[in-house]
Formats: C-alpha cells, structure tokens, sequence
C-alpha cells in the first residue's frame, strides 16, 4: 500500500493541539517537529543495515547500521522546513536540499523558483517533506522535479492530508509512497485541509 496513515493515540492527541487556533508559536513548531519525527521513524522501517563489529563493556558483537548518506530529506519551502528537525533527530547525518514553488495564479499550477539539491543525488532515497497535503499540485510537482534528477526510490511526509491530495499524487506517482499523521475531510472553496490547522508556514514561523 503506498498511502500509510499514523494511527497511534499520541499522533490523534498531539494533532488536536496543532489543530487549536489559539496554540502558541512555540509548541506548534514543537509538535510539527515530534510529528515529523513519528513520521520520519515510521518511513524507514525498510531500511537497509549493514553489519559492523561494536565494542560493548562487557565484549564485542555485531551491531547493525544504517547507512545515513543513503538518504536525502526535502523539505518543500517554506512549511516544509518546519519538519527537519524532526526528521534529523531520527537520522542527524542525513543530507538536507530545498525546492521552493510558488503558484500562478493564472493556471493555478506550481512554479518552480528554487531547486539546491546534495551531490550523488540519484543515489539516495530522496524523503519530501511538506506539512500540509491539500490539492497535491506542490507536492506532485516536487516529485516530478526530484525524479527529473534521477532518483529512484521517493517517500513524501506530511502531518495532514486531504483526500484530493492523496489521490493526485498516488495517481501521478504510483511508485511515492506517502506518509502522513492524519487524513482529513476535505477543501473548503479557498482550497484549506478542513479541519485542518490554517496555514502550516504561517504558524510555523508566526508571520500572522
């Protein structure tokens, strides 16, 4: 299955305080971060080890790591930045690139205006971040952008998501799998996760 949804008593009670218009700025961020920590643990079940010799106290054993320059974390900007905290308390070593998109608002469909990705890039498993999954057009586009670089093997983590969004990016991009804290209802007419939470960069960074 490629859409997997967090279903743990502490992801729904820490979503309900994200959800609360009168939560600080502070433990926003706070709870972004934890979430995106869950998320992140969640994505690399499947990940590789390999085996290395580890000196204990008492004697030495095999011990099993992984190998963390296999992986790339891509945050879109600028809710996605949000989230790398998080995803770097579970994987500190872990390269780090940006893509930023805006929308026209003509078309309605997303620009790219900023791409900064690490080297060997096609190598890695590249994990999108993005708090917010409402329409799928950002995070579709990302995707497309990533794979136009060569990579291979894709994951896409965001805390909420709309049923729309879900659907666009399964149906663009049937090899992605998505990880996210909590599926929603649906778009209200200006295009808001419903319940949602508002604007994820807004009160990540309190700029309203």
């Amino acid at each position: 299955m490629k859409e997997i949804i967090l279903n743990h008593p502490l992801v729904e009670h820490k979503i309900s305080i994200l959800r609360r218009k009168d939560t600080s700025t502070k433990e926003f961020r706070e709870l972004i971060s934890e979430l995106a920590m869950f998320l992140c643990y969640e994505a690399l079940k499947d990940a590789e080890l390999k085996d290395v010799e580890v000196e204990t106290p008492i004697t030495k054993t095999i011990g099993h790591v992984i190998d963390e320059n296999n992986y790339a974390f891509v945050p879109i900007l600028r809710a996605g930045m949000g989230m790398v905290d998080g995803v770097l308390q579970v994987m500190p070593n872990a390269k780090i690139g940006h893509i930023g998109l805006y929308r026209n608002e003509e078309t309605l469909e997303p620009v790219e205006y900023y791409c900064k990705l690490p080297n060997n890039i096609e190598s890695k498993t590249v994990i999108i971040l993005d708090p917010m999954l409402a329409t799928g057009g950002s995070g579709s586009e990302a995707i497309s952008m990533i794979k136009k670089r060569g990579v291979k093997h894709i994951k896409f983590l965001s805390i909420i998501a709309a049923p729309v969004g879900l659907e666009r990016i399964q149906n663009d991009h049937p090899d992605v799998e998505i990880y996210t804290a909590y599926k929603d209802s649906h778009l209200n007419e200006n295009g808001y996760i419903v319940p949602g939470l508002g604007d994820a960069g807004d009160r990540i960074f309190g700029t309203k």
